[in-house]
């Protein structure tokens, strides 16, 4: 029963975060310059078409029950419809988020990958040239500016040593029937390898840019919780014994050191959905991020108010997995919080 009442409180406080950014993203359409049922309608509707959305939208009624009717719309996944293509928001966020999900997960396994074998080293050789030079390239992939990265590797890799295409997510004429919106893994269910590695071309340069930040924070937080793992009671039995710093490090450390790490993982995953606006529209992705930019750029409101509420239910979901991960992986977060709960 505790893990249900942790998880319980989590999804208590989830709820409240979702209720008041809705309630800021229904005081931004409050505040919208002009008439609401006109923006809604779009610039070229007539007075007939402009009641009917005032009728349909509650317009007419008090502001308490527009807002609770606002708030029922949203339970029932009604994000509100695009005023450009007349089509419900949450249907074209929907088309576009497999593409977003791919770009997410594939930056988040790079990431990872560059990330936990330079902490592993840096924490087994402390002290020593590859452990400052380890920190160094961290502390420089984490400074510097996602978009002057990005510009760089396309002119580098792309225009000027031809490497890796520029822009786009396949090659024209190159791809393969839409299954799940994932190009890549929609070329290995049509059994395309083709368009698969056209595909994957095309991935792996937004990708490494994405996983640059993320392997930064990821690599400094591993390597501070294993020096500290490392200098702690914890491992002076396995030292006693005799024992390489490489086995501590990665039997006794490592696991102790997972905790925090997730956590942080967890929280970096839910931002990307955000961070997707600038990497999606340099490389001309299609996803959550180009909506949301495009939308913007047409003035379309509702489409980008719907797509700021569908990004701010991604991030709480995300840090709600993380969350429940790091109390099954720490046994000393599982006590903290059942001796607060108990209070």
């Amino acid at each position: 029963m505790s893990y249900l009442r942790l998880v319980g409180q989590r999804l208590v406080m989830m709820v409240l975060t979702l209720w008041g950014l809705a309630t800021l993203v229904f005081i931004m359409i409050k505040l919208i310059p002009g008439d609401e049922a006109q923006v809604a309608a779009g610039a070229g509707a007539t007075a007939e078409q402009v009641a009917q959305v005032t009728k349909r939208l509650g317009l007419d009624q008090p502001i308490p029950l527009q807002y609770l009717n606002f708030l029922g719309r949203l339970l029932r996944g009604d994000l509100g419809t695009s005023v450009v293509s007349s089509k419900p928001v949450l249907t074209e966020l929907a088309a576009v988020l497999p593409s977003t999900l791919e770009l997410m997960v594939f930056a988040s396994i790079l990431g990872v990958l560059l990330a936990f074998p330079a902490a592993l080293v840096a924490a087994t050789f402390r002290g020593k040239v590859v452990d400052g030079v380890s920190r160094l390239v961290a502390v420089m992939g984490g400074a510097m500016p996602t978009f002057w990265l990005a510009l760089m590797l396309q002119y580098f890799l792309g225009s000027v040593l031809r490497i890796t295409p520029i822009t786009g997510q396949h090659s024209f004429g190159v791809s393969a029937p839409s299954i799940t919106g994932m190009p890549t893994v929609d070329a290995l269910l049509a059994g395309n390898l083709s368009a698969f590695f056209d595909a994957l071309a095309y991935l792996i340069l937004p990708a490494f840019v994405f996983a640059v930040p993320f392997a930064s924070q990821v690599y400094r937080i591993l390597r501070a919780t294993l020096l500290g793992v490392l200098a702690s009671d914890l491992v002076l039995p396995v030292l006693a014994k005799g024992a390489s710093t490489r086995r501590i490090v990665l039997r006794h450390a490592l696991p102790n050191s997972l905790a925090p790490t997730v956590s942080l993982i967890g929280t970096l995953v839910g931002g990307m959905v955000g961070g997707a606006i600038l990497i999606e529209t340099v490389f001309a992705r299609r996803g959550v991020g180009g909506y949301l930019a495009n939308s913007v750029a047409l003035k379309d409101t509702y489409a980008v108010l719907g797509a700021v509420m569908f990004v701010g239910v991604t991030v709480c979901v995300v840090n709600l997995v993380a969350d429940i991960a790091t109390l099954m992986l720490d046994p000393r977060v599982r006590g903290t919080q059942f001796r607060s709960g108990a209070k």
